[in-house]
């Protein structure tokens, strides 16, 4: 028996696991468990479809942009927008509580900073609509590819006037754009010498012909583009415009000074979304 024993010791015999030994593993087993369950619990909850409708709900009835968090209203340089792009660059795969009460506090921020306004911005400008006329149906019988090449040689040369009269585009409407300028006058000259840039521009034997739409306001600022009540006129000065024409409001042309440019009878501008005491006029070249 005594060499028995000698021998088991001598051989290394480990002893049999104690309680204690079996209670440690146990619980490093349930904690490691419990990991992919809080995970499991939190997804659940951040996806249950009662908190999102609510999540949603709140937003409506928040001040400011519901819908705030897409490309259109983060794409300045302010903080809330540069934190909102951040919060819009992580959204899950699926719907998101977090994600929506984030977006939720943030379009409260920029409500609060742009409730001084008061649906209208800060800075006066001139705004600018143009379009191509009948160019839908000429790119019906040319097809896409001719199409969009004579689109970049337009685009090429309105956005040449533009700039070079310290405008800025905001926007491109397919055959127009939208684009501003710090003065009216600056925006009646670029749009002139678009339209007499164009007249260069041709594809197998078509040339463009663009109308302009100017206004005068103080259009609110959201991201990247413009909205508001003035922007709307400026798009419906433009509608109003024929083929060749360049429509400026009153409000525009009482910024203008006008050397070498002569000025058509005033009329009111009759379309639909604009004031009734609005008033527009042609103008062109001496």
């Amino acid at each position: 028996m005594t060499t028995t024993g000698h021998t088991s010791a001598s051989l290394g015999h480990r002893p049999s696991p104690t309680c204690d030994d079996d209670a440690r593993h146990k619980s490093v087993k349930d904690g490691t468990d419990r990991v992919p369950w809080l995970r499991r619990a939190a997804i659940s909850l951040d996806t249950h479809p009662t908190l999102l409708a609510a999540a949603r709900r709140i937003r409506r009835r928040l001040p400011g942009d519901e819908n705030f968090g897409d490309p259109l209203s983060t794409a300045g340089v302010t903080p809330v927008q540069i934190l909102a792009r951040g919060v819009s660059a992580l959204r899950p795969e699926r719907q998101s509580v977090v994600h929506d009460v984030g977006l939720a506090v943030l379009q409260v921020w920029q409500s609060l900073s742009e409730a001084i306004g008061r649906g209208r911005g800060h800075t006066e400008l001139a705004i600018m609509f143009t379009d191509l006329v009948e160019f839908s149906s000429w790119e019906l019988e040319v097809g896409d590819a001719a199409a969009l090449e004579l689109l970049r040689e337009a685009d090429a040369v309105v956005e040449a006037t533009v700039i070079a009269h310290d405008g800025r585009i905001v926007k491109r409407l397919g055959d127009g754009l939208m684009a501003t300028f710090p003065t009216a006058q600056g925006a009646v000259n670029g749009a002139l010498e678009a339209q007499e840039a164009l007249q260069h521009v041709e594809l197998d034997g078509y040339r463009p012909r663009m109308r302009a739409g100017i206004h005068w306001g103080r259009p609110r600022r959201l991201g990247g583009d413009y909205l508001g009540i003035d922007v709307n006129v400026a798009a419906r000065v433009c509608e109003a415009a024929k083929a060749g024409q360049v429509l400026v409001s009153d409000r525009a042309l009482a910024r203008h000074d006008l050397p070498g440019l002569q000025t058509g009878r005033r009329r009111r501008l009759g379309t639909p979304g604009a004031p009734r005491d609005l008033r527009v006029a042609q103008v062109s070249r001496t």
